[in-house]
């Protein structure tokens, strides 16, 4: 049960990971079917190249009234009463995996909903973030709604542990299915629905629990659309362009405000090129009782931090050890005392550690 539920992860994983165009007739067909389950008439269809066009254009002939502003798309009627149909979908549908009283439910959670909703929200929903801004919160609930993990989830209890839903429960989930199968984001309104075309470039790699799957590429948009609008991302950051495309001025990254958009672009170049290139002092230098056969080094970083650059004491994917940087406050002058900080330790208390990971 568990490979055949790991086998339909995969195959939802897929869907919400595909490049190829959107199957235009099978997905307005399928939402034309959500929308009459839900009392309303077809709508006419809108197809916009990416969601940040979906956002910021208004079909034609369609004039948005105060309860369909695109910052407050969770409050649009249509997605209200979508919603509302998921919502007891989902709860017909836990009824029966609880009657079965089996502990398939938690082991399939585990496997399939958990697994692949970290990777929606490491890469799927990512460019909805990016083109909503802060009034994503308010249409969360719609694109939760649109995320395959839960539809992958009732999914594998069906195939994958037997659970018996009633056929009227396995037309209206296939439904949905249909939907995420044939395209990527919509936005129903009440007339109309405007939905996206898939992107042309997904770049990704396996996360660190090596289950689901996060943004990464070191050359290039990690999301592209066809109309130019991107996304880079470094090993699962969203960072701007220039971290990937041109992160050798040291200059900008010692500018940059963003703690974490400043660490991609070190790790970009390298920590040992950009301490090169921006001439940081060197305070001192100690084997890593934590990671036998490393050296751990201290180096003044700005004002009253320092940074102690470390060699990760677990093997990379591709055999090697990372080599990283911590920033630690400016009074450490012993980098086993800074390696012993960074884990809530003493230096003494870290210079006993068997090995660190």
């Amino acid at each position: 049960m568990q490979r055949e539920a790991a086998t339909i992860r995969e195959e939802w994983l897929g869907h919400a990971l595909s490049t190829r165009p959107a199957d235009r007739p099978a997905a307005e067909a399928a939402i034309t079917r959500l929308y009459r389950l839900v009392g309303l008439a077809p709508p006419r269809f809108h197809w916009v190249s990416s969601p940040l066009v979906a956002l910021e254009t208004m079909p034609a002939g369609v004039r948005a009234g105060a309860s369909e502003r695109v910052d407050r798309v969770g409050e649009w009627p249509v997605v209200r009463a979508l919603v509302a149909e998921r919502t007891r979908l989902c709860l017909e549908l836990e009824t029966r995996v609880g009657a079965t009283r089996h502990g398939f439910g938690n082991i399939v959670q585990h496997l399939v909903g958990i697994a692949l909703t970290r990777s929606e929200r490491a890469v799927f929903q990512v460019p909805l973030r990016l083109a909503h801004g802060a009034d994503y919160r308010h249409a969360s609930p719609w694109y939760d709604a649109l995320s395959p993990s839960w539809i992958a989830r009732y999914d594998a209890l069906r195939r994958a542990a037997g659970v018996p839903f009633a056929q009227d429960e396995v037309r209206r989930l296939g439904l949905w299915a249909d939907a995420a199968r044939a395209c990527g984001w919509w936005w129903p309104r009440q007339d109309v629905c405007v939905v996206a075309e898939r992107p042309v470039e997904l770049r990704t790699e396996a996360a660190d629990d090596d289950v689901g799957v996060r943004l990464h590429c070191p050359d290039g948009p990690a999301v592209r659309y066809a109309d130019g609008w991107d996304v880079h991302a470094w090993h699962g950051t969203r960072v701007p362009a220039w971290v990937i495309t041109g992160p050798d001025d040291v200059s900008r990254i010692e500018r940059e405000t963003n703690v974490e958009v400043r660490r991609c672009a070190i790790e970009r170049i390298g920590w040992a090129t950009y301490i090169d290139r921006a001439g940081l002092r060197l305070v001192s230098t100690a084997r890593d009782p934590g990671n036998p056969g490393s050296e751990l080094r201290l180096y003044d970083l700005r004002g009253q931090t320092r940074v102690l650059l470390a060699v990760n004491g677990s093997v990379e994917r591709d055999g090697r050890r990372r080599r990283y940087g911590l920033t630690v406050p400016g009074y450490f002058d012993d980098p086993v005392a800074a390696a012993g900080w960074t884990y809530g330790l003493t230096g003494e208390e870290y210079s006993r550690l068997a090995r660190r990971t």
